[in-house]
Order: structure tokens, then sequence, then C-alpha cells
């Protein structure tokens, strides 16, 4: 069956893949759409995973905006573009409101950054998405070990973005009017009530009662999932009787996503045999339902 399919995670010449190869993957997946996001951070930040060095672009750090914009121009009907400049700069809002009026940004993302994403420069910077109504993705990665290796070792500088669970209830309740979107290790670990006994930041096993995501779901509307990556597949795959039950119930804010370039997650989310209905959701109706308004009103 021929489906509509858009992937809200991927980066400009991510692992090797230039927009040309990016382009031609898509088409080999039946992907119509991409978000291309730009992933900002300061050297030292970025540095503390040297691996990063290996699969981006070296002719800047990361993924920076001229790169995203590189794609909207060669394939403006391909790609929907994300930026996230660091609001611990003074003129990030200025900055985000100039990519929104000459690019057509329309994500703010991937924000990942090595701080607490409910301070108040985060937050300011979240607020002001909910006026341009920008939905804003996240990478969250901050698991207990992380803490306890830095303590044992005064050399050690782990790697870590955003905080916990609880950071991101606190960024859900004081930006009522802005989409989250959550990614990354940190996040679909917490899909499970016994992460603090696990210390494997890919749990394997039956998902067990008291979820703090679940929760955390259930209690703020804004916030939404992107099953992008290994950690989102992991979420569904270690559990497909879960996964099933998860997915209908928040069929409304999961979104389909890959920041790679295979078909894991569309063979896992095949096998759970959803609706539909939710299967149409899920590929591509939040995504778009989420940016339909984006920096429409600038």
């Amino acid at each position: 069956m021929t489906r509509k399919i858009i992937d809200i995670h991927n980066h400009p010449n991510w692992y090797g893949y230039d927009h040309d190869a990016l382009v031609k993957n898509m088409d080999e997946h039946g992907i119509e759409k991409t978000w291309l996001l730009g992933w900002e951070i300061p050297e030292n930040e970025f540095n503390a995973a040297p691996i990063y060095h290996e699969c981006m672009d070296p002719r800047g750090l990361c993924a920076p905006l001229y790169m995203v914009v590189e794609g909207l121009k060669k394939y403006p009907d391909r790609f929907i573009g994300g930026w996230a400049p660091d609001p611990r700069d003074r003129y990030a809002r200025a900055k985000l409101k100039s990519a929104v009026k000459l690019y057509n940004i329309k994500v703010y993302g991937e924000f990942k950054l090595r701080m607490r994403y409910d301070n108040a420069d985060a937050l300011a910077m979240f607020r002001y998405c909910g006026e341009l109504e920008l939905p804003v993705l996240i990478h969250l990665e901050c698991p207990p070990m992380v803490l306890n290796s830095m303590s044992k070792d005064i050399y050690q500088w782990s790697e870590w973005y955003g905080g916990d669970m609880a950071t991101v209830e606190t960024m859900c309740r004081e930006c009522p009017d802005t989409a989250f979107i959550g990614h990354g290790p940190g996040f679909w670990r917490d899909i499970s009530g016994d992460v603090e006994q696990c210390k494997e930041p890919y749990p394997s096993g039956p998902v067990t009662p008291g979820g703090k995501l679940i929760e955390a779901l259930r209690k703020y509307s804004n916030l939404h999932c992107d099953l992008s990556a290994g950690s989102g597949a992991n979420s569904l795959e270690r559990d497909p009787e879960h996964a099933k039950k998860f997915v209908l119930e928040f069929q409304d804010r999961i979104m389909f996503g890959r920041d790679y370039f295979d078909g894991r997650l569309m063979n896992i989310l095949e096998k759970l045999a959803l609706p539909e209905a939710t299967m149409n959701k899920v590929l591509y109706q939040n995504a778009e339902r989420l940016i339909e308004n984006a920096g429409k009103n600038i």
C-alpha cells in the first residue's frame, strides 16, 4: 500500500547524506517530506561527544542554519526547515524571527544543548515559539548514571542534554501555548516505570506501569512524541503489546521520524497492525497539523 509519510526528524549532511542523497533515500522509503533540522551548540559542549565530528559536515559546527537553508532552496517541496538558536544568546529570539521571515523556518529544533531546558532563557524562547506557533522539538538525555560518573571523576565531563521528565513537565506547565515534541534516550526511557533500576540508555524487556512519560502525556496536552532514532523505535519494539496500546491512547500526539535512513520504524509500526486512521495520524496528519500555522502571524 502506498502511504503518505512525513519524516519529522533528519539533518543536513548527516552521516554523509548530502541533500541529494537524502532526497534519494526519501524516495526509496516513500517519504514525501522531511523536517530538515539544524543543530546549534557551543563548540565546547559539542566536543563532549567527539563521535559527532565523524558523522556531521566538517564545514561548520554541527548543523548550522545555512546548511538547512541550502536544502530548503534546492528542494523546497521536499524539506520543511527547523532551527533552534541557543536561547542563552541574548538575541536568539530576534534571530529566530528573522529566520522565520527570510527562510520560512517552521520548527524550533532540534533543541539539544548542555543546559536545563526549564531555565529562564529557555522558557522565554519557548513562549515566543508559542506566539509564532512553531513546535519545539527537544532532545532529552540526562540519565542518573551521567551524574554518578561525573561525581566520581573530577576530570569527567559526560554528555548530557536538557534534564529529566520533571524538566519537561515544567516546560509544558509554564508554556501552555507551546507544542513540545520529545525525542531522545532520556525521553523514551521514561515510558516504563522501572527506569530507575535500569542502567541502559536503550532498555529492553516489557514496559512496566508508572512510566513518567505516560503520566506527563496524560497531564499535558501540549506534549508530543517523536519516534525517531534508536530510542523511539526501541520504546515500541521492546514491548509490542504495550506499544499498540500506547499509540492508540496518544495517537493524536505521536509522529513518525527517523533521524537516520532506514526503514526500521516503519517495519515496527506495520507489525502493530494499527487502524488505518491511527496510522495516518502518526505518519503525517499530526505533523501537518502542528506546523499548519507556523510563522503566519509574524
